[in-house]
This record gives C-alpha cells, structure tokens and sequence, in this order.
C-alpha cells in the first residue's frame, strides 16, 4: 500500500504503557504516513502507570516506528505532558532530527504554532498531583472494563459504547473544565499573536476557530486528541489542517505486513523497560 504524505503529523496522549493504549492501531497509521514532521505532543509514554510486567511487543513496535522516522531524517518534536513529566529535566534535548522539549512555536507557512500538551491549565496537576494520578489509574481500570463490554457488545451485533464518553456527558464540570481549558488556551494564543494554538491532554479532538474572551482576536484552537478511545491525529497538508479518525475499514489490507523494522529482535524491549523503571523510580 503506498504511503500517504503529509506535512506535519501531531499525536498525543498515546499511553503507551497502559491497557487503554490502542498500539496495534497506531501502528497501522504510522505504517501508512510518509509525513515530513511528526510531534508527539505528550503522554506518548505513560511513565507515571509504568509496569514492567506489561509491555507488549506492539508498544515496542510504535516506539521502533518513531525512531524510524528519525533515522530517516524526519524531524521529530517529542513535548513533554503530564504522564511523561518525569523526562521534563531533559527538554531541551537535541540528537540529529529528534528534539525533546517542554513546548515548541513553530512557523507554519508564514503563519506561527503554539504546540504544547495543556496540563499546565490543569488545575488538579498544579495543586493535587496525588488525585490527577490517581485518577488515571480509576481511567485506564475504566477503558479496560469498556474494552470487555466493547468485545461482547460486538459479538452479538451490538454497538460499541464509551463509559467515558457518558461520563463525561454526565458531569457539568467535566464539560465545564473542556471549555475552560480551550478558552485559556485560546485568549494566550491571541495575546501572543499566534494563528495556531495546538494542545492534547484532554483526549478531545478539537478544531475549530476560537474568539479571544476580550474580543481581541481569534485563533485557530487545535487538539490531538487520543489513542486510548477517539484514536485520532492532527493533519497539515497542502496548507489545511484536518482531524485524521482512525478507522478499521481503511487498513484491512496490506497494513499488517511484517516490515525489517518488526522483524528485529524485540528482545531488547527490556532495555526500555528498565529505562523506564528507572524514571518511576526517581519520582518517589
């Protein structure tokens, strides 16, 4: 299947490490982009539920994937966000086409990116670092009993559901603290003058042209999203931005071939692991 070439990729809140992480799909898409960027907008890791009895080879995989596209010259941006927070000592980090950072502003066609993850508007993360961790971990023990629902729902015929969806509908404050969380991001983006402000954090795919609150300005407010439920990504090319859906009917054929890249020895996934380990271990 011939690749499709995109400008500038942007993907975030992955998790990889947990059992909310849909890696097998993400791997298909990565398979299936030639992109000349790729930002990797947080939590691509999660550090902070990190388990070294859970690491399946298909993680492995999208880390592999990634650096790929390094070794291929693609510059690629990995920003920090809150679940991967642990690697904030290393912003900063340049090797080659890779580059670690907090936040990044690129210019785009003329026009400037304000791209960072978004956990700094979250209040929880600022004052109750305990409750947000804790309740991650409430998060991914919820997707993974969806996960179980979503498996026997489709064996009689029925349609999938999202436990966190409908909780979140429930919940004005979850709706409330979205809002909020995009209207920040919009008035600062306005307030430094800049056309795109593009977050993650929220697991929400979002694009859409948002006013300033002082009617000052408007800016294009973008997120990534999430490869937990939405699986979704950010796409430029051909100077418009698109919100790319991941969906199985698209990647049937040809996108589970093995590749020299899968065929390496994945033994050396332990190295990752201790890696890891030892970041956990450093927090506490």
């Amino acid at each position: 299947m011939a690749k499709r070439e995109v400008d500038i990729v942007v993907i975030s809140d992955v998790h990889l490490g947990t059992y909310g992480c849909h890696s097998k799909e993400l791997l298909k898409y990565l398979k299936s982009i030639k992109p000349k960027m790729l930002i990797l907008n947080g939590d691509i890791i999660d550090i902070w539920q990190f388990s070294k009895s859970y690491w399946p080879e298909t993680h492995m995989k999208v880390v592999r994937r990634i650096l790929k596209f390094v070794t291929e010259g693609v510059p690629v941006y990995y920003l920090t966000g809150n679940h991967d927070e642990m690697l904030r000592k290393f912003a900063d980090f340049d090797l080659g086409s890779f580059q670690l950072k907090n936040k990044v502003v690129l210019n785009i066609d003329g026009k400037k990116a304000w791209i960072f993850h978004g956990d700094v508007f979250d209040v929880t993360m600022q004052h109750s670092k305990w409750l947000a961790k804790l309740g991650a971990v409430g998060y991914d023990t919820l997707i993974l009993i969806n996960s179980f629902v979503n498996w026997f729902l489709t064996k009689i015929g029925r349609e999938k559901m999202s436990f966190s969806k409908k909780v979140k509908g429930k919940f004005k404050d979850a709706v409330k603290f979205i809002n909020q969380f995009e209207q920040t991001a919009a008035d600062l983006a306005v307030e430094k003058k800049y056309s795109y402000v593009i977050c993650g954090h929220i697991h929400q795919a979002e694009m859409r042209v948002m006013q300033a609150t002082d009617g000052s300005g408007s800016v294009l407010y973008l997120n990534s999203g999430d490869w937990v439920e939405s699986l979704t990504a950010l796409e430029y090319h051909n100077r418009e931005w698109t919100i790319f859906k991941y969906d199985p009917a698209n990647f049937r054929a040809d996108t589970d071939e093995e590749d020299l890249t899968d065929a390496e020895d994945l033994d050396a996934k332990m190295d990752v692991r201790n890696l890891l380990e030892r970041f956990k271990l450093e927090v506490h």
